[in-house]
């Protein structure tokens, strides 16, 4: 590859359209380094080159079938992803026929899923947009304003792990579920106004205890990720 000016971290134009360095930052089209000594050691994280635009039609191909992958993509999401205005991808979506997030999300939750035995619906943190008992759940928690600290405008933690949790005794069939540990991590703050995607997977199962994992997403971004040993077990009818 042809050098580049180091003094200014321009790279020349045969770069663009190879994997971004980490240290690396797109401004106005050109791609600056601005952490050599990261560039060098870590290397190249491929991502595509926001100052090439797509054609209309082929942006709108590769809108439908992102949001058919992943309903849950917010606007900003895709207009970061193309290079164009949110109100570029709403248009888009206009055209195609395809509805807002919060009615994408609805739409969701009044599918056809699993009845949930193990909690009332007012006792899940978040809303259940899928549900498959003793295999997987999503829920969908929006950050508002009684969720954050009033200075920072930070979700406070318990609030992701209530909504984890919740969804880890979800999706146990069972009529009594209990959390006996959890391992979890906070991956990076989560702000006021973003969409948290939660999602749960068994992935080990005994007749009275179940492992099930869950992370949590912002925009495919994780920023949440727990690991709950379940107890489980059935009501005697008619005990006392």
């Amino acid at each position: 590859m042809e050098a580049g000016n180091r003094s200014t971290g321009r790279l020349p134009a045969s770069f663009y359209g190879s994997p971004l360095p980490v240290g690396g930052l797109f401004f106005r089209g050109v791609l600056y380094i601005l952490n050599w000594d990261l560039v060098l050691t870590r290397g190249p994280k491929r991502v595509v080159n926001p100052a090439v635009r797509l054609p209309k039609k082929e942006r709108q191909r590769q809108l439908k079938l992102a949001l058919q992958a992943n309903p849950f993509l917010t606007d900003e999401e895709m207009a970061r992803r193309h290079g164009v205005s949110v109100q570029t991808i709403r248009l888009d979506r206009m055209e195609l026929g395809i509805p807002e997030l919060r009615e994408r999300i609805k739409d969701m939750a009044e599918g056809n899923f699993d009845r949930i035995r193990s909690l009332a619906p007012e006792e899940v943190i978040g809303e259940i947009v899928d549900l498959q008992l003793n295999r997987s759940g999503v829920s969908v928690l929006e950050i508002r304003e009684e969720h954050v600290f009033s200075r920072n405008r930070i979700a406070r933690g318990h609030h992701l792990f209530a909504q984890a949790n919740s969804l880890a005794v979800a999706v146990i069939d069972a009529d009594v579920v209990l959390t006996a540990s959890a391992a979890i991590r906070f991956v990076r703050p989560v702000h006021l106004g973003e969409k948290c995607i939660a999602k749960a997977r068994v992935v080990k199962s005994t007749p009275h205890r179940i492992q099930v994992d869950v992370e949590t997403f912002v925009n495919e971004e994780r920023v949440f990720q727990g690991v709950f040993d379940m107890y489980r077990s059935r009501e005697e009818k008619g005990r006392k």
